[in-house]
């Protein structure tokens, strides 16, 4: 064979391997590109179109839904606080073929800044644009009827509260803070960031001009659902709390009013109403942005009398006092140029420790003070919870104020803390406190979240916590016995319920003039706190009223409202009365609770004086007089 031939053998093999090679680069380049079609057009199909379509319904997958809230009876579970589907607007600015046209129409509608929106919708790159929240009946129809290209609407969810004003001061509401939308007071707030759940995010490849590549890198990731809550309270008792709270608040021309209702063996919170309240569908036409606060966890007030228990309490723990313990009543003790009386301006002469709670005697607790000395009472007062947060699930919760006991040396101070002035305390650690006193002298942790629900399902049980062991079981029943005759033989007898051991007691205190600092004539606040049945504790109530101005004594305003909602309550919950009781008694019961007003003559002939409550002035006066 010639070279020539050999040589063009070598090259035509050359050549048809050149032309395999780019054949084979060829249909590779295909299949690429027919698997990026098939990978673009069908595997991620919808996220292309929703991209094409404005991207509302791809970045609907990237917003989080808020978690719900649910209150309990005892039928199952009650809505609280969820979400409904509204109407928001948006703009897809490539589509809009003349933005200044689009911008006035969209900005008479939705009442929007038109240069802005113009500045807007010019840019073509930009592929979804946020217009309007939430849009009312009349915006939609609107908007609809505008058919403008690259104006739409689309679903969205709001929170809705379903029985308005019910537990709202617990609840709190959702509501925009500038550009920001989240919980705002009460457990909306305490657990913003659970129910807010977690925003998804997506990262896209840009252009040199910043618009998006099709075919570029990106990176998804998609929301996570808030967390629902489940409440200790029970929408049940919280409404007829809440009906008797307003009904007392109205009767007694009171500024307002809180009622707490615990379970004194778990800490469980069962009602927290507050008065007035508010709308948190409509919380923005709320003239008083006090109306948002929880008086009950964030105010502290000076008690008065119903702090008496705890003295007597502490007593009896020590082994300082026993029930029957005797001590002469002089009807007035004498204190650093101060002349402390009993509020009824009486010398009982000798009396027993439970006289001294049915009388509601000044005298009788500084004596038990005395007993105890300073740093003891001091070490009480703290271990029953008082001068520290409760822990409760809620925004802003108030410590009270005990700081007047920090001084050893200044008697005066803790004598008159033994009968619940010169402390402040909240509502919820008064529920703890007379809770411990209920269950066998254990502080338990006020709870109001009872379960959590993640959005995978599955659900978290919040469990009880004891905070630590104040008293012993005895001197625990001690004080509930005592407690028991201050409603059948001294001041408490509106509290009292047919057929059931309802044992409390009663307070009544002058207010502080927050401009002055000092107390104000004739503004007091009526308290009763205390339990049933004693010899099996399922409530504890305490309920207070602030500065009603046509009764006196809480024995005639705060006792019947505490005595209206235990009977519910009893009832309600199937609580089997232990007493035997009389129609009498039933129609005695029924005269003290009835919605119509009691006059002021009639409370003044039927209560005499409430010796609860030594207002602070006494303590003034009283230094006036031995001057």
């Amino acid at each position: 064979m010639s070279v020539s031939v050999i040589n063009k053998k070598k090259s035509e093999g050359v050549s048809n391997w050149r032309i395999n090679a780019l054949a084979f680069l060829f249909f590779a380049l295909v299949l690429v590109l027919l698997l990026r079609f098939y990978n673009l057009q069908v595997l991620q199909c919808d996220q292309y179109r929703a991209l094409a379509e404005g991207q509302h319904s791809f970045f609907k997958n990237l917003v989080p839904k808020r978690g719900e809230i649910f209150m309990k009876d005892r039928a199952g579970l009650y809505p609280a606080a969820v979400n409904r589907e509204t109407k928001m607007a948006y703009a897809v600015p490539k589509e809009i073929e003349d933005s200044s046209e689009a911008a006035d129409a969209v900005a008479s509608i939705l009442q929007m800044d038109a240069g802005d929106l113009k500045t807007r919708f010019e840019n073509k790159d930009d592929m979804y644009e946020l217009l309007k929240h939430r849009l009312n009946e009349d915006e939609i129809g609107k908007i609809k009827d505008l058919d403008l290209k690259g104006i739409r609407l689309a679903d969205e969810n709001y929170r809705y509260y379903p029985s308005s004003e019910l537990a709202a001061n617990a609840l709190g509401f959702v509501g925009w803070k500038g550009d920001t939308l989240g919980g705002r007071y009460g457990l909306e707030a305490y657990f913003d960031d659970q129910l807010r759940g977690t925003d998804g995010s997506l990262f896209h490849e840009r252009d040199a001009s910043g618009g998006w590549i099709g075919g570029g890198q990106k990176e998804i990731s998609q929301a996570k659902n808030g967390d629902t809550l489940i409440l200790t309270l029970d929408h049940i008792a919280q409404y007829q709390a809440e009906k008797i709270l307003k009904s007392a608040t109205e009767r007694y021309a009171a500024d307002g009013g809180q009622i707490v209702i615990m379970d004194p063996d778990t800490g469980k919170i069962l009602t927290l109403a507050s008065y007035p309240t508010f709308n948190p569908n409509d919380y923005a036409k709320t003239e008083d942005l006090n109306s948002f606060r929880n008086p009950a966890v964030n105010d502290a007030y000076e008690s008065g009398s119903v702090f008496k228990p705890i003295t007597i309490a502490a007593g009896l723990d020590s082994g300082k006092i026993s029930p029957d313990t005797t001590y002469i009543d002089t009807g007035s003790v004498k204190e650093a140029g101060y002349n402390i009386r009993n509020s009824d301006l009486k010398s009982n002469g000798k009396q027993t420790m439970t006289q001294v709670l049915e009388k509601s005697l000044n005298t009788g607790v500084i004596y038990v003070e005395k007993l105890l000395g300073n740093k003891n009472f001091a070490d009480y007062v703290e271990r029953f919870g008082f001068g520290t947060q409760t822990g409760i699930e809620l925004v802003g919760e108030a410590r009270g104020n005990i700081n007047n006991l920090k001084n050893l040396k200044s008697n005066i101070q803790f004598f008159t803390a033994s009968f619940g002035q010169g402390i402040t305390v909240t509502p919820i650690q008064l529920a703890a406190a007379y809770s411990a006193i209920a269950n066998g002298g254990t502080l338990m942790k006020p709870q109001i979240i009872d379960s959590i629900i993640h959005a995978d399902g599955s659900e978290d049980v919040v469990r009880t916590q004891e905070v630590r062991r104040v008293i012993s079981p005895q001197a625990a029943m001690q004080t509930a016995e005592i407690l028991r005759s201050v409603v059948t033989d001294g001041h408490g007898k509106r509290a009292d319920v047919p057929g059931y051991l309802v044992g409390g007691k009663t307070g009544t205190a002058q207010l502080v003039d927050p401009e002055t600092g000092k107390y104000a004539e004739g503004k007091s606040t009526g308290s009763f706190a205390g339990f049933a049945p004693i010899n099996d504790p399922k409530f504890v109530i305490v309920v207070k009223l602030d500065n009603p101005k046509n009764v006196e004594w809480a024995e005639s305003s705060a006792a019947p409202a505490f005595g209206e909602l235990m009977k519910f309550l009893l009832e309600y919950y199937n609580v089997e009365p232990t007493e035997e009781y009389t129609q009498k008694e039933l129609d005695e019961f029924n005269r003290y609770h009835t919605l119509s007003q009691l006059s002021e003559e009639k409370d003044k002939a039927e209560v005499a004086a409430d010796s609860a409550d030594a207002p602070p002035s006494e303590v003034k006066e009283s230094k006036k007089k031995e001057k």
